[in-house]
């Protein structure tokens, strides 16, 4: 079967930047779905996207549709003929239905019995008079939140669609996309090519417009040549360019024809911080900034233009004159800022609603201050500065740097409280308290900035536990499942020891008086938190298994929760690991049936078997041994001890009843057993590994 190359381009106003990846790769899906739906072979589809253009390319595309064979099932066929070999109405009905007449019937086997029968077969499309109802609905399922109509038209998509280019090998297929005919004419770049440019072919396209038209309309190629231009840059000057995927990703967006240039800023704005200037530069003027061989920041920044000038120099100077206001207001807010300490402004946090059942930021404050003393005290960090670290946490929010740049909340914050003569671990945790912001982010590198980042996200939690609004499946608003995985990022990472339980009852306390607490608030928070660990193993290719073993026990810290996990982990690798797991299920179930756990004092002297003396003797050495691991933490080595008990449980199960008729010899077996479950307990319940 014959087969060509597509190609469908929308040409249209200049799309948003931060959506453009984003439609043109649900364009390439929409459109690779619906040829697979109608059983239309390719060999593969290539997207374009730049600023005013969404198109694909579908390599080797077949020309028609396959043929399609059915076949309709009727009545038995000593249900479709009466005895004189009249049709019955049950026939003719069915052939009524197949739309043909009964002659056309035939007979088949099927499940033993002789039955009528309709055969055909559909003849396939051109594949041309499918391909546009399929490039329409693609175009419909794409990701516009908002959509726009222009002049008189109905026809609504992201930006005003200006033409439509639709080519089935080397000939047009002439219809209309979004209200526009289609044709073979793109256009090319705004300024340097607007005419029109025929495209003679599908494979053609990408060169055309680049050699033509001045248009660079492959995504990813784009991108890579604005890397190199940016970095050649850099090279110039003789230092290093930070490129930012995100903002590379957007300036992609921004052009067709990139070309790099470098500017320069007055020296003294490097007075102010670094963050501030880099804000201005990226937010505003979409611009690269770099650094010299010591990470020091540069007065140069490179900003990506869209066309080749005439005169670049003029290019770089409008930059630059857009470009010295913006830095002006950063060093005069910075300026008139360091005017009034960061306490100052504690005062007026109480004017700032932070929930309306919760009360104020400044009632936040006080009670993270509470609640950072507490963790404080647990994790040996120094609680003074944890409580005043809590309460200059969210004064920066009053500050004009922060009300222009938002982003900068906190990093300001640490800088004024290094001006105003503020311990430098204090100063630190004011940045560090929204660590980790994202997945993979990094954690606060200070005792003060672990503890404040901990109290602020356990009081959100716990307030919002508390006036029943936690995080439902479609809804979460205060981003709680984000900062359930921060605590248990910063005390598993950071191997801090907090009794988290307990911090939850401590972070209930501080709202005594101002809420009425739901009851279980404090184990819902602490479950919720709990819960946020299973997504976490289940990425690290921990079992499911593995996970509830620990699970169950509710370890009160995630610290000790993870050196658990890892060490059943490991026991699991082992050989004995499954028969061991049995052992333990077997046993659970035996005290299940008697009440309960037994619990009662192994009484010797009742130790009448072989096995159960040998059984008995063995926990007890292994109980010494494994002590003092798991006093330790050090579960992996003490479960590989308790590995080696495997021959002692087998033979134990083989060779005794321990469900004799004497009722003392029967009680202490139950008891030898409990001994058994209860030494594996400490670090996990096993029979949980247990597999059918």
């Amino acid at each position: 079967m014959s087969a060509h190359d597509f190609l469908v381009e929308i040409g249209c106003g200049e799309l948003p930047p931060k959506a453009l990846l984003t439609l043109s790769q649900a364009f390439s899906a929409g459109l690779h779905k619906g040829l697979q739906a109608a059983q239309l072979g390719f060999d593969s589809i290539d997207a374009f996207a730049a600023p005013r253009r969404l198109a694909l390319r579908v390599n080797a595309l077949q020309s028609y549709q396959e043929d399609t064979a059915s076949e309709r099932i009727g009545p038995a066929v000593n249900a479709a003929y009466d005895a004189s070999g009249k049709p019955t109405p049950a026939a003719l009905g069915f052939a009524r239905s197949c739309g043909v007449e009964l002659a056309a019937l035939q007979t088949v086997q099927k499940d033993s019995t002789e039955k009528l029968a309709y055969r055909s077969v559909k003849q396939g499309r051109k594949t041309a008079d499918l391909l546009p109802e399929l490039v329409t609905q693609a175009l419909s399922r794409l990701p516009i939140p908002r959509k726009m109509r222009w002049g008189s038209s109905r026809e609504e998509f992201v930006r005003p669609v200006h033409w439509v280019v639709m080519l089935f090998g080397d000939e047009v297929i002439n219809t209309r996309i979004l209200g526009i005919a289609s044709g073979r004419e793109t256009r090319g770049h705004r300024f340097h090519h607007p005419q029109a440019i025929t495209i003679n072919s599908p494979a053609d396209y990408a060169n055309q417009l680049q050699t033509t038209g001045k248009v660079l309309a492959d995504y990813q190629q784009r991108k890579e040549k604005i890397r190199a231009l940016i970095e050649r840059e850099g090279t110039a000057l003789k230092a290093r360019v930070v490129i930012d995927e995100d903002l590379l990703d957007e300036v992609c967006s921004m052009v067709e024809w990139p070309v790099a240039l470098t500017g320069h800023f007055d020296e003294a704005f490097l007075q102010v911080p670094a963050e501030a200037l880099i804000s201005s530069l990226k937010t505003h003027q979409k611009c690269f900034y770099v650094l010299d061989d010591a990470g020091q920041m540069l007065p140069f920044f490179i900003a990506v233009s869209n066309l080749d000038s005439l005169d670049p120099a003029q290019v770089v100077a409008g930059n630059e004159r857009v470009i010295r206001p913006r830095l002006a207001d950063a060093a005069f807010f910075f300026a008139s800022d360091r005017k009034h300490p960061l306490a100052s402004r504690q005062e007026q946090l109480k004017s700032i609603i932070f929930q309306q059942d919760l009360g104020s930021v400044y009632d936040k404050s006080v009670r993270v201050a509470a609640l950072a003393r507490f963790i404080a005290t647990q994790l040996g960090a120094q609680p003074d500065w944890c409580e005043r670290a809590a309460m200059l946490a969210k004064c920066d929010l009053l500050s004009n740097m922060v009300a222009e740049f938002a982003e900068l909340q906190g990093i300001m914050g640490a800088h004024y409280a290094r001006h105003d003569q503020e311990p430098e671990e204090v100063a630190a945790a004011l940045n560090e308290q929204y660590l980790p912001r994202f997945s993979g982010d990094e954690l606060p590198q200070t005792r003060t900035g672990c503890v404040l980042a901990l109290a602020e996200k356990l009081d959100t939690m716990t307030g919002l536990f508390a006036i029943g609004q936690p995080p439902t499946g479609s809804r979460d608003p205060f981003a709680l499942r984000r900062a359930a995985l921060g605590v248990l990022r910063i005390l598993v990472e950071k191997q801090l020891a907090l009794d988290l339980p307990a911090a939850i009852e401590q972070s209930v306390t501080t709202y005594s008086g101002q809420i009425d607490v739901a009851a279980g608030t404090s184990t819902q928070v602490f479950e919720f938190l709990l819960e946020r660990f299973r997504a976490w193993y289940q990425a690290e290719a921990v079992s499911a298994e593995v996970f509830q073993s620990v699970f169950v026990l509710k370890p009160r810290s995630p610290h000790d929760f993870n050196r658990r996990i890892h060490a059943v982990q490991a026991f699991s690798a082992l050989p004995e690991a499954q028969a061991l797991a049995a052992a333990n299920k077997r046993v659970s179930n035996i005290l299940q049936k008697q009440g309960g756990d037994v619990r009662q004092p192994l009484n010797p002297a009742l130790l009448v078997e072989p096995a159960e003396i040998e059984l008995a003797r063995i926990l007890t050495v292994k109980a010494e041994e494994t002590g003092p691991l798991f006093a330790a933490g050090d579960y992996t080595r003490g479960l590989a001890l308790l590995a080696t008990i495997r021959t002692a449980v087998d033979t134990f199960f083989d060779e005794v009843l321990v469900m004799a008729d004497d009722e003392a010899l029967r009680n202490n077996r139950l008891a030898l057993l409990g001994q058994l479950r209860e030494l594996f307990l400490k670090v996990a319940d096993i029979s949980c590994l247990h597999t059918v």
